[in-house]
């Protein structure tokens, strides 16, 4: 495997002094409506505004010398840009991040904000690993992948050391899924420390890459996403978070946009919870009953960012978004 349970714990003694240890919040009305006893994990309130500083950080924290006076390089929607950029400034390093044009506008700024430099492009004609892979090979930058790489995975599984420290024993835990990073930490420390839990991930219907994925056995490439789910527009699971995915999840399912909509505007008004479409992904699920959870279950769920532009959340509470 390309995790183990030693690399999160690793992971998490160099994450810990810089991280917020986000709290764990519950809701009543959430759990009256899905018949659950709920733990929200509030990534939303992290550095950054998600979890992604959490792989990030535990990914340049192991640059060499040498490797640190070269610089990183990533591509991202957003959230792993904030993530790599807030990083590398902590540690006094260059970083480049290619973004897509479509890339909400509050999540290009704040990169810019925390010191990289910003290339963008148009995911219907170019694959982000490309672009990493050549700019990498013409400057020397080091690449910072999104989630496939064993770093990332291990940095994002911190959050369910956190989450379950304390709630104790859960039955189940949901989480967003894109690439598969964050399932892939947070899969791998539930499986250990609750092996009898369940674990979720979340998609959304028009990125639905892992549904088709698992079904096929292998990673299988879609045409780019269309969804709200920015985080979520992933075209292809990783090699690496296949893998671990596919032995250690309980199972994919996917939420549409309505959906997710619906899961926005509750956790705004009822839970007073910014959260961004992404992050909403996993209640969504259990607000629609998409998941297999018996009735008066324990579930954490990971509400993964809170990065939602201003007028996109607007348009979402009003109900036009």
């Amino acid at each position: 495997m390309p995790l183990q349970f030693s690399d999160v714990l690793r992971a998490y003694d160099r994450v810990a002094p810089v991280v917020h240890r986000t709290r764990v919040a519950t809701s009543r009305q959430l759990d009256e409506l899905t018949g659950l006893r709920v733990f929200l994990k509030c990534e939303n309130e992290q550095r950054t505004g998600s979890f992604k500083i959490r792989g990030a950080y535990n990914r340049l924290a192991q640059l060499t010398a040498s490797e640190r006076a070269r610089g990183v390089v990533a591509a991202s929607s957003g959230n792993h840009a904030q993530g790599v950029a807030l990083a590398a400034r902590l540690l006094g390093v260059r970083a480049t991040i290619f973004m897509p044009d479509d890339a909400p506008a509050a999540k290009l700024d704040a990169a810019r904000a925390y010191g990289a430099s910003v290339e963008r492009y148009d995911r219907r004609t170019a694959l982000p690993a490309d672009l990493v892979a050549r700019y990498a090979a013409e400057t020397g930058a080091v690449p910072v992948p999104a989630f496939d790489d064993p770093a990332i995975m291990a940095g994002q599984g911190t959050l369910a050391l956190e989450l379950l420290a304390e709630t104790g024993p859960v039955d189940a835990v949901v989480a967003p899924l894109g690439g598969g990073g964050l399932l892939s930490g947070v899969a791998t420390v539930v499986r250990t420390l609750v092996p009898s839990a369940k674990v979720f991930g979340v998609e959304p219907a028009d990125g639905d890459d892992w549904v088709r994925s698992l079904a096929a056995g292998r990673p299988v490439l879609i045409d780019p996403p269309s969804t709200i789910a920015d985080g979520a527009r992933t075209r292809q699971p990783g090699e690496l978070t296949f893998t671990v995915v596919s032995k250690l999840a309980s199972g994919v399912v996917t939420v549409t946009d309505d959906d997710i909509r619906a899961a926005v505007r509750f956790l705004a008004l009822r839970a007073k919870m910014v959260v961004e479409p992404t992050g909403a992904l996993g209640v969504a699920a259990l607000l629609t009953g998409r998941l297999a959870i018996p009735r008066g279950s324990r579930v954490g769920v990971v509400i993964s960012g809170g990065n939602v532009d201003p007028g996109a959340l607007g348009a979402i509470l009003g109900g036009s978004g």
